[in-house]
């Protein structure tokens, strides 16, 4: 038998259930509030029977507001599991150089 060794084990870059959990709650929240908008600005600008209306810019409101915050919530989860697999002590590519003097 040749002496098979345990390999490394890698990390993922997969964020935390945590950060996971706040960006899913982040999400539902900000397309409630959304709906909640697209109602009110309908309901304050239509008069009358406005059933469907209501319906489309709840729906709207919500659709935009949720996604909006999705891409923001996305490369947030990004940005997080970059920094959490650069090494320490690494320099940031952001970082400005030292010039070396010559003596």
């Amino acid at each position: 038998m040749s002496g098979s060794r345990d390999a490394p084990a890698e990390r993922s870059a997969r964020p935390g259930r945590r950060a996971r959990a706040a960006a899913t709650a982040a999400i539902l929240l900000a397309g409630a509030c959304g709906g909640l908008i697209g109602y009110a600005l309908v309901d304050v600008s239509c008069s009358g029977d406005c059933g469907w209306q209501l319906g489309v810019g709840t729906l709207t409101g919500a659709v935009v507001c949720a996604a909006g915050v999705a891409i923001v919530a996305s490369l947030t989860l990004r940005a997080m599991s970059e920094w959490r697999e650069a090494p320490r002590g690494a320099r940031s590519p952001l970082a400005p150089r030292r010039s070396r003097r010559l003596r």
